[in-house]
């Protein structure tokens, strides 16, 4: 299981670094440039996924509390006879 993670992390950044060197390239950037723009948008995009994942996971949370059948339980008063 940690080879096919492994390899589809490889995978993903292969493949943005594939799409961010083609949009260099399109946009006109030649040369040194070239790898400059492809660095930054590569390592750039692969900052934003880190930070937006964990990010998900905390909102997620934070909605299924609030939201939770559980949280209505506790809150009733216990009836007295």
């Amino acid at each position: 299981m940690k080879r096919v993670f492994g390899l589809l992390s490889l995978m993903l950044v292969f493949g943005l670094s594939l799409f961010t060197l083609g949009i260099a390239h399109i946009g006109g950037i030649k040369g040194v440039g070239l790898i400059g723009m492809w660095f930054f948008y590569t390592f750039g995009t692969i900052i934003v996924l880190a930070q937006l994942i964990p990010a998900g996971i905390v909102l997620f949370g934070f909605i299924a509390t609030g939201i939770s059948s559980y949280r209505n339980r506790e809150e009733r008063p216990v009836p007295v006879v």
